[in-house]
């Protein structure tokens, strides 16, 4: 049952491994994002790298670590890490519940769209647009969980 439950054959799995692995991908490219504005300003992310940005000598490297660029990126990849974990661990259990299949691609669909609305608006300092996109990816999450919880309480 699990075997075909987690296969390519699986609609919903499927679909979940598409959207989860958007999400991640999204979120591993935030470190990327971090580092874009942590090269051209010289700002390591701790002192043993200092050695990394010293071609004009140790006074260029910026050592105040608390760039606002660099730290608005970071919280919107913390955020990230906060909900695109749950996302995936709850989705799997989702999945082998046996959801129906329209009303689980909306699950991942909602998830992933406001993941990437909540992205950037945060990376964009659009404070409206941050909650719809935070909050729907909650919704999406707190939904799943209800559902697995209601599906295995039986068993229990």
């Amino acid at each position: 049952m699990v075997a075909n439950t987690l296969s390519l054959e699986n609609e919903v799995f499927v679909t979940f491994a598409f959207y989860a692995a958007v999400v991640i991908f999204k979120t591993i490219l935030m470190s990327v994002w971090t580092a874009r504005f942590r090269l051209p300003r010289k700002t390591p992310p701790l002192p043993e790298d200092y050695s990394l940005f010293t071609e004009n000598g140790p006074k260029s490297i910026n050592t105040v670590h608390r760039d606002p660029d660099i730290e608005r990126v970071r919280r919107c990849h913390r955020n990230d890490l906060e909900n695109v974990i749950p996302f995936v661990l709850i989705g799997l259990l989702y999945v082998l519940i046996g959801p129906n299949a329209v009303t689980a691609t909306w699950h991942f669909r909602i998830f992933a769209g406001c993941r990437l609305l909540y992205t950037f608006a945060f990376l964009n300092g659009i404070s409206v647009a941050r909650a719809p996109g935070f909050l729907g990816g909650l919704g999406v999450n707190i939904s799943m969980s209800l559902q697995v919880l209601s599906a295995t309480m039986k068993y229990m």
